[in-house]
């Protein structure tokens, strides 16, 4: 990735909680409290803006090229791949400058993200998901006789021995975090949504191998009984959650677990599905969570648990990205919104240089043309970006 030295001038800067006038001195791509005694350095006006760090998306998907699941998993990884710097780059012109793809990626892509060869949002990858068979990330029907055992998005594991194998391989290609699928889910066809998916052994097993190497576990998990089955052995990231109630949110706080809603999907699913040729079945398993979502944000806040942000836009409908805003917006206010978006989802991928624009930290910010916190419509309105910056160098 490359790196620049950039002034902004004259902006009114996120603080976490409010907005104070200062001037950002970016050096060599890092919010500095010095400007760069020598070399090029550009200027950027910022004066009518209101700048807030880059924004995170912690559940992304770059290989969901489709909505139809075996298109995913075994169409051509080279379309995959090239789709997937498209969604990356289109991402980072909106203002997200880093996403964590949550089941999909490899060091492949990561490496051409790393020289620079595309433009992207900086790049965490959990590689493929790991599914039970029948699970969420086994995309065959019930009445279709093939063998299914991986893909670009998810891979079919079952018993601990073979699961602690598949972790240690994700961990040894550079994966930043494992994703396990520990309920059923929209998208699969033939699994129920509430009921938890693996065994507690074969979750512990996958848990104890990333926490060995300093990682950690992230679950897509819709109902009470799969979350709780989750947190109570060692998953620290819950992605989706819709269907949790107070009791569980409450156990996620004492956990210290995260809660990563992707209100965007269900949203782009209902009005734009059919006409894109969702089948039926995600069509209804969409309908009972689709009302939930914003639900469990505030439940979810109300017990403390920290909230972060996700998109989860398969296919055509990742241009549904900023739509996921307004809908946390609504769900929990805009400044809650914006911490989950930066501080929060920073803090899940555990890299303190991201979500703020303090001393040490990546010179990545957004330039809004309004006050987000009066005019919340300025967090998700494309026009209202006066300007994306990343590693201290304007975004085109």
């Amino acid at each position: 990735m490359r790196q620049g030295n950039l002034t902004i001038i004259g902006a009114r800067v996120w603080n976490g909680r409010g907005f104070d006038e200062r001037d950002i001195d970016i050096v060599d791509g890092f919010v500095s409290e010095e400007r760069a005694a020598d070399g090029p350095r550009e200027t950027l006006d910022g004066s009518g803006t209101w700048a807030v760090p880059g924004l995170i998306d912690a559940h992304f998907h770059a290989y969901a090229t489709s909505m139809d699941g075996f298109e995913n998993e075994r169409g051509p990884l080279s379309f995959a791949a090239i789709n997937g710097a498209r969604r990356l780059e289109s991402a980072l012109r909106r203002g997200f400058t880093t996403v964590r793809d949550v089941a999909g990626g490899d060091i492949g892509l990561a490496r051409a993200i790393d020289r620079g060869l595309i433009p992207s949002p900086r790049y965490h990858f959990t590689g493929a998901a790991l599914s039970q068979t029948g699970g969420h990330g086994d995309p065959r029907a019930a009445h279709i006789d093939v063998c299914f055992s991986h893909g670009h998005m998810c891979e079919v594991v079952d018993g601990v021995d073979a699961l602690r194998v598949a972790v240690r391989e994700r961990l040894r290609t550079g994966a930043h975090a494992i994703k396990i699928m520990t309920s059923g889910g929209v998208f699969s066809l033939s699994d129920p949504i509430r009921v938890p998916q693996y065994s507690a052994e074969e979750i512990r097993a996958v848990v104890e191998e990333a926490t060995r190497r300093g990682s950690y576990v992230a679950a897509h998990a819709y109902s009470p009984e799969a979350v709780r089955h989750s947190i109570e052995n060692g998953v620290r990231s819950i992605e989706h959650g819709n269907l949790i109630d107070l009791q569980t949110a409450e156990l996620m706080a004492t956990c210290g677990a995260f809660l990563v809603p992707t209100l965007a999907a269900y949203d782009a699913m209902d009005r734009r599905g059919a006409e894109i040729g969702l089948n039926a079945t995600s069509l209804e398993k969409n309908s009972e969570v689709l009302s939930k979502g914003q639900e469990a944000v505030r439940l979810a806040l109300a017990a403390g648990v920290r909230v972060g942000f996700g998109s989860d836009l398969m296919g055509d409908l990742e241009d549904d990205q900023l739509q996921g805003v307004r809908l946390q917006v609504s769900a929990s206010g805009a400044a809650a919104a914006l911490r989950s978006m930066t501080q929060v989802n920073a803090e899940l991928i555990g890299d303190p240089a991201l979500g703020r624009l303090r001393a040490g930290a990546y010179g990545d910010a957004v330039l809004l043309a309004a006050d987000p916190l009066h005019e919340p419509a300025a967090l998700w309105e494309a026009d209202a970006r006066a300007a994306v910056v990343q590693a201290g160098r304007r975004v085109a």
